[in-house]
């Protein structure tokens, strides 16, 4: 039988992690391994474009929102699929890029001009 090479890889953890992860994912009614994930997203956003956690968290909530178009009654494991999808496409990044853009435009003209 062939090898089907899987989307996913065993990786081993920390239990003190997992134990964090577990608490964590419960109130968000996430997985362990989508609470992990979510983490090391937010990371690497934070890290790649200089954002806080706080604006990387609402970029990753408005591109999940207008990705969505107001279906509520989506299953978690279909949001977490178009999410892992839009992050390994590059368009979360673009998206969290594109917010970043408008959000520092915004407060340059918000900004008192010099005399």
């Amino acid at each position: 039988m062939p090898h089907v090479a899987s989307p996913f890889s065993s990786v081993k953890l920390p239990t003190a992690l997992v134990k964090q992860a577990r608490e964590a994912a419960q109130p968000q009614r996430r997985s362990v391994a989508g609470q992990i994930e979510y983490w090391a997203t937010l990371g690497r956003i934070a890290d790649e474009t200089g954002l806080t956690v706080q604006e990387a968290r609402e970029a990753i909530a408005r591109y999940d929102a207008r990705q969505r178009g107001g279906a509520l009654d989506e299953s978690l494991d279909a949001i977490e699929a178009r999410f892992v999808d839009a992050e390994a496409s590059g368009r979360l990044v673009q998206a969290v890029r594109s917010t970043v853009s408008t959000n520092r435009k915004m407060a340059d003209a918000a900004l008192p001009r010099a005399a």
